[in-house]
This record gives C-alpha cells, structure tokens and sequence, in this order.
C-alpha cells in the first residue's frame, strides 16, 4: 500500500526477547532474567522502542530477594517497565541479510528516571529475521535506585545487562 508516496516499511517485532542482568558484589552474585521483552524496529525511520515488565525478573537466589527486588529497588508497582527507545546512528539498510553493528541512541527508563544511552548493539539479519544482541551497564545511583548501606556488599553499584531478541518482519 502506498501512503504519500511511499511503499510500505515492515516493521521487526519481538514479543519474547531476554533481558538478563547479573549484580556482581563483594559479597553476593545476584543473577535474573525475563522472557518477555517487547520491541520494535523500523528500518524505513531507523528507530527503536523496547520495554520489559519489571515483575517478569524471575532466577533470584531466594523469593526474598525477588521480593526486595521488586518493593524496595526498582518499586515495581510504582514504575512496572523499564523502556529503551529512540533512533539507530548508523544508516545502514538492516533488511538487506547481513551482521551489523550499530549504536542504539536513545533514552532508557529505568525507575521512572530517563537517562540519554548510546548502546552498542548487533544485528544479524537472515530471512526476514533480525536477531538483535547488546550487553551494558547500568548504575543504580543514576536512575535513582538506592541501597541500604547495610546490604552494599550485596548489591552492586553497577549492573551488568544483556539483551537478545529475534525479531519478525511485520507489515504495518
């Protein structure tokens, strides 16, 4: 169909990409991940919009600490997604079949507070199919997410995050 001239774009989506974080502390290794993040990517514009239920975190040591996790850091029911969205640097066409890198330019949402992120992500095209990868950081203290002194061995500071999903071409 064609809309002021222009053909239709597919759309990628994803409706069970994995978000994986890993709090690395002196004295604790804290490990969880979802199954369900959300994405789209829309080549013809180059942009970007994920999101990731907080609830969904499941692999914690104890349901404790899934439980600190959810009401005490990231106050799931206050701020129930964390969301990356914005536009790809690279002009690179990402449906022609081929591994790309790019940079993810955008703002991520965590506990309700946007910080501006460039994330250096690949992509792997193949068949009408993107698989999308990205690993990176997160400081706990720039989205606001405070730790009781008496468990700062147990928590990092910094997390480490790692994304992956397989997105299908969709016509708009």
């Amino acid at each position: 169909s064609c809309l002021f001239g222009l053909s239709a774009q597919n759309r990628y989506v994803t409706n069970n990409g994995t978000v994986y974080f890993k709090s690395d502390a002196p004295l604790e290794v804290i490990e969880a991940q979802s199954e369900e993040l959300q994405g789209v990517i829309d080549p013809g514009s180059n942009s970007f919009a994920f999101s990731i239920p907080i609830p969904t975190f499941q692999g914690f040591n104890s349901p404790l600490q899934q439980d600190h996790f959810n009401e005490n850091y990231m106050e799931s029911k206050v701020y129930p997604k964390a969301t990356f969205q914005g536009k790809i640097i690279e002009q690179e066409d990402l449906t022609k079949d081929g591994v790309y890198v790019v940079r993810a330019k955008g703002i991520l949402d965590i506990h309700g507070v946007q910080q501006e992120r460039i994330i250096r992500s690949e992509v792997v095209t193949k068949n009408g199919m993107m698989k999308i990868r990205a690993k990176f950081t997160v400081l706990l203290a720039e989205h606001d997410i405070r730790v009781p002194r008496i468990v700062h061995q147990k928590i990092a500071e910094e997390i480490q995050v790692e994304i992956e999903g397989d997105l299908k071409a969709r016509e708009n």
